[in-house]
């Protein structure tokens, strides 16, 4: 049996699907094996590194036939880098797999069978959609620059992101000129030594607004503050440059503390007519275009008249709860992050929508306060909604919920839970918000039965 064979057996396998990290999925006898970079349909001659009880993982030796979808990456990095899992794979093919990801949970996590799942909704661009990179710096006389390798913390230096916004890869050229020609030196994690650790960059892609954030192992340096003056100067777009302190010792991104070093400490956004301000620790949808398709998705199900009052819970910076309230009675949002609370209800103001009221509180202890709603909508983190919520939620037994999921296999168990008691799942809607990866976005619309 091969879960006895010896690592760095060789095996001939058949890959039937990919696995939720975009990897393929084969079997040796009854014995699961992952292979990175294989894709259905393909034959490969396969080696395995890595051995568990009920999988294993394994490379390609020599693949013995293709897939008819395979297509060869734009990016030269694919394979190297961890941000892309599967460029190599037709768009429209992405799609379709994207779409049986969000089928295959529901019926085998959730048991809902006969769900009807639409198309997946393409992005406007399967290329250079991001709105948001975060970007390593590693030593070196001049500094370097990259993203990490897949399952690493090894450096993959990085010229150009092509999944990566327009306005934001003229900046990041921009910026790692600067940098390199600066005295700044980078931080080492086996050290503890050195200053600059991270390179973050935001882009307002409607109203093309740049923010650069530095991410540093302490306070700001001489070299620091006279970087982010030059960045500041070399692109108009460039609206403000910050710092943040991070002095973790190990490989966090981001530490609580914001200083503003030059311009503005923060940039606005528009959607679908909106206008939102876009803070340095606020989360704000990556791919901006396809997340207003995603959005209008939302309204068209909320099918609110004027008289609701409506729970957006996870609401972030008040995103949805805007759009939502131009429709609505009331519009109550409730999110645990103090920053983005602060965020919605600037955007409030900004907008002059007076009919919101935004909560700084963990959902689920939120939820315990509310007598009556006739509306909920979704959307939680990945890990999907604690369960205390959900049961709060079905005593309080609104009309409609509209769920927004990030993860296929949290939404459906949660939606096996809201069936169960008393909801009617009406479709379920995939959007592609993260081309060339195997990421999906689904947005699922429950009606009240009883």
């Amino acid at each position: 049996m091969p879960i006895n064979s010896r690592l760095g057996k060789k095996m001939d396998l058949t890959i039937s699907r990919l696995g939720i990290n975009g990897e393929g999925v084969g079997e040796w006898y009854g014995y699961t094996v992952f292979v990175e970079g294989a894709l259905p349909g393909e034959t490969v001659k396969a080696k395995l590194y890595e051995k568990h009880r009920s999988y294993g993982r394994a490379a390609v030796i020599e693949r013995t036939s293709d897939s008819p979808h395979r297509v060869k990456p734009v990016c030269p990095l694919f394979g190297k880098c961890g941000g892309c899992q599967i460029m190599h794979l037709s768009y429209d093919e992405q799609l379709i797999t994207k779409r049986q990801r969000v089928v295959d949970a529901l019926e085998r996590i959730g048991k809902l069978k006969g769900v009807d799942v639409a198309p997946c909704v393409a992005s406007p661009t399967p290329l250079a959609y991001r709105n948001k990179i975060q970007i390593p710096v590693f030593p070196g006389t001049p500094l370097r620059f990259g993203l990490y390798a897949r399952q690493t913390h090894d450096l993959v230096e990085m010229e150009k992101c092509f999944i990566h916004c327009p306005l934001g890869e003229s900046a990041y050229q921009h910026i790692q000129e600067i940098l390199k020609r600066s005295s700044l030196t980078a931080y080492d994690y086996r050290t503890g030594a050195g200053e600059l650790r991270h390179l973050l960059i935001k882009t307002a892609v409607h109203t093309q607004e740049v923010l650069v954030i530095l991410v540093t192992n302490g306070p700001a340096s001489l070299a620091l503050k006279e970087a982010a003056e030059k960045i500041k100067e070399s692109m108009q777009e460039i609206k403000g440059v910050l710092q943040n302190i991070n002095t973790e010792k190990d490989n966090t991104v981001l530490g609580q503390s914001y200083v503003t070093l030059v311009g503005a400490s923060h940039i606005e956004e528009t959607l679908l007519g909106t206008r939102f301000k876009v803070s340095p620790a606020s989360f704000f949808q990556v791919n901006p275009a396809q997340a207003e398709q995603l959005y209008e998705k939302v309204l068209t199900d909320a099918d609110l008249q004027g008289h609701e009052t409506v729970l957006d819970a996870y609401c972030g910076v008040g995103t949805l709860s805007l759009f939502l309230a131009r429709q609505a009675k009331k519009v109550i949002g409730v999110e645990c992050v103090p920053e983005a609370i602060e965020d919605a209800k600037q955007n409030a103001s900004l907008n002059g929508i007076t009919n919101t009221e935004f909560v700084c509180d963990e959902a689920e202890k939120f939820i315990s306060t509310l007598e009556a709603i006739d509306v909920a909508i979704l959307n939680p983190p990945r890990k999907g909604c604690e369960r205390t919520f959900l049961e709060t939620l079905a005593t309080l037994k609104p009309q409609k919920i509209v769920y927004v999921s990030c993860d296929p296999a949290t939404l459906a168990r949660d939606l096996a839970f809201l069936v169960e008691k008393g909801w009617r799942i009406k479709g379920a809607y995939p959007f592609d918000m993260f081309p060339q990866t195997a990421h999906v976005e689904c947005c699922v619309t429950l009606t009240r039965e009883r």
